[in-house]
C-alpha cells in the first residue's frame, strides 16, 4: 500500500470529516435489508475502510470523497457477505426437515403436526423450532444484487416516495443548486471544481494560488455555508433560532440566505427535472455532494 503523503494531523482532519458520510452510507443500504442485520457492525466496517482509504490515499486518485465511498461501499458489501450466518450445515437441516415432512405427509395424507415432523427427525420440538429460528435468521438478501440493481420490488416491500416525497426532494435539490451559485466567487470555483469537473485539490491550489490545506478549508466553509443557507429555507424555525449577530459577518450571511431564497420561484423548484445523465456533472454533483450537505447536517 502507497504511504499517505499527508500528515498526521491531515489525516485525522478527513475522518472527523468524512465520518458521516458512513452514517450516510449505511442509512442508505440499511433500509433495503432486513431489520436483524446489525448496523453497528455495518458501521464499524465503514469507519474501518474510511480509515484505510485515509491512509492509502494519493492526490491523483481525484477528490477524496469519491475514493472514500467507493472504498466503504465495498467494505459494507463484504462485511454483509460475511455475515450471511446460514452456514451449510444450517442448510442441511433444512433440507433433511423439509424431506421428512414431504414424505410423512404422503404416509398421513395430511400435514404432520410438529410433534410428528420432531419424532421423525428423533429430536425434540424445541430443536426443530431453532432449526426454524436459524432458517429465519438467514433470510437475507443477496446483497450483492441489491447494491447492483435498482428492480428489487421482488425481494423488498414497494418503497417508492409519495408525490409529497417527490415534490419536497425536488425542491431541496433546486436549493442545493442555487445554494452553490449563490456562493462568493473563490467557494463557489472550489465547490464546481471539486464536485462538478473532479478536480484533484492540487489543482484547484495550483489555480487559486493557495495552500491544499487552504482549498480543504475552503471546501468545509462552502458546504457550511450552503447548509446553513439551504436549511433557512427549508426550516420555517431556523431564523427564530439563530442568535442575532451584528458586523459585517452576519450581514453577508443574511445576504446569502436571501439570494438563495430569491434565485427561483416556486414553480420552477418543484418542476420535473432534466433527464439524468451518465456523464452530466451537475447530476453527479448532486450525488455527491447533497451526501456531505446532508450528512453534516
Amino acid at each position: 500500500m502507497p504511504k499517505s503523503l499527508l500528515s498526521s494531523a491531515d489525516e485525522d482532519a478527513l475522518v472527523r470529516d468524512h465520518l458521516p458520510v458512513v452514517g450516510y452510507l449505511v442509512a442508505e443500504l440499511a433500509g433495503r435489508l432486513p431489520r436483524h442485520v446489525s448496523r453497528d457492525d455495518l458501521v464499524s466496517a465503514g469507519n474501518a475502510a474510511l480509515v484505510a482509504a485515509v491512509r492509502s490515499y494519493q492526490p491523483e486518485r481525484g477528490p477524496f470523497g469519491s475514493y472514500a465511498r467507493t472504498r466503504i461501499r465495498g467494505a459494507l458489501l463484504d462485511e454483509l457477505r460475511r455475515m450471511d450466518w446460514a452456514a451449510r450445515s444450517v442448510r442441511a437441516e433444512v433440507r433433511r426437515r423439509d424431506r421428512v415432512v414431504d414424505e410423512l405427509t404422503c404416509q398421513l395424507g395430511r400435514r404432520p403436526e410438529r410433534a410428528e415432523v420432531a419424532a421423525a427427525l428423533g429430536i425434540s420440538v424445541r430443536d426443530l423450532d431453532g432449526v426454524d429460528d436459524d432458517v429465519h435468521r438467514s433470510v437475507v438478501l443477496s446483497y450483492q444484487h441489491v447494491a447492483e440493481t435498482r428492480d428489487v420490488a421482488a425481494e423488498l416491500p414497494d418503497g417508492a416516495p409519495t408525490p409529497e416525497q417527490v415534490i419536497l426532494e425536488r425542491e431541496r435539490q433546486a436549493y442545493l443548486l442555487a445554494a452553490v451559485e449563490c456562493l462568493p466567487d473563490r467557494l463557489r470555483r472550489v465547490v464546481e471544481g471539486y464536485f462538478f469537473e473532479d478536480l484533484p485539490m492540487a489543482a484547484l491550489s495550483a489555480e487559486l494560488g493557495v495552500s491544499e490545506s487552504r482549498i480543504s478549508q475552503m471546501r468545509a466553509e462552502a458546504v457550511a455555508l450552503m447548509r446553513e443557507g439551504i436549511a433557512a429555507q427549508l426550516d420555517a424555525g431556523a431564523g427564530a433560532r439563530e442568535p442575532r449577530l451584528d458586523g459585517a459577518a452576519a450581514r453577508r450571511r443574511a445576504a446569502y440566505y436571501a439570494a438563495v431564497a430569491a434565485h427561483a420561484d416556486y414553480r420552477t423548484r418543484v418542476s420535473v427535472p432534466a433527464p439524468r445523465t451518465a456523464s452530466s456533472g451537475r447530476e453527479k454533483f448532486r450525488g455527491s455532494a447533497q451526501e456531505e450537505v446532508a450528512a453534516a447536517e
